[in-house]
């Protein structure tokens, strides 16, 4: 395996967007910060490991968090696992280390992926624009997560918190559409909801 000394420097894809973020009354839509993110695969037979003290076993489409790291469950043998980004390599040996002697792939791919956080009372109206999901209390609670489309893009839909606070994951290349067609649809709810 390649060891590494050194982490390359990132460059955020949406720090330099021209437009501020939106934010109205009812619903903020943010660039998050950098965060390191990992794309796991493992079969984990019978046993239920554990990783910072979230099983893996978990539901499919759910998240779990310890405050600092979520591990997203998104199908049978696949997660996508984050942190801070200090910590990469941390949490890559706490990975290996869970999943000792079982058969799994990990794949850090945190220069691929962009997160964006939408939170407020319209958030799940802003992503509705373009999101074809059930985002009620009921079809999409806290600790939910899923693969989605949002307008014409792939990404990964996460609602950790009972806040409504959702979490986008995308890839790079698709962020700057995302983070617009976010901008547009809040311009659109708020425009709704306007007395």
């Amino acid at each position: 395996m390649l060891e590494t000394r050194y982490r390359a420097a990132r460059a955020l894809p949406l720090a330099t967007l021209p437009r501020p973020a939106a934010s109205g009354a009812s619903v903020s839509v943010r660039p998050a910060g950098a965060e390191s993110r990992f794309s796991l695969r493992a079969r984990l037979g019978g046993g239920a490991p554990t990783l910072a003290g979230l099983p893996l076993d978990a539901p499919i489409n759910t998240v779990g968090t310890d405050g600092e790291v979520w591990i997203a469950r998104l199908g049978p043998d696949e997660w996508l696992v984050g942190g801070p980004e200090a910590d990469a390599d941390l949490l890559q040996g706490r990975i290996h280390e869970a999943l000792a002697g079982l058969p799994h792939a990990l794949v850090d791919v945190s220069h691929r992926n962009v997160g964006i956080d939408v939170s407020g009372r319209q958030a799940a109206a802003v992503f509705n624009a373009g999101c074809p999901l059930d985002l009620s209390e009921t079809a999409f609670p806290p600790g939910s997560a899923t693969r989605t489309l949002l307008g014409k893009a792939e990404i990964v839909l996460i609602r950790a918190a009972a806040a409504p606070l959702y979490r986008v994951e995308c890839w790079r290349s698709f962020s700057t559409y995302v983070h617009g067609f976010l901008n547009e649809a809040v311009f659109g709810v708020e425009g709704a909801v306007a007395p």
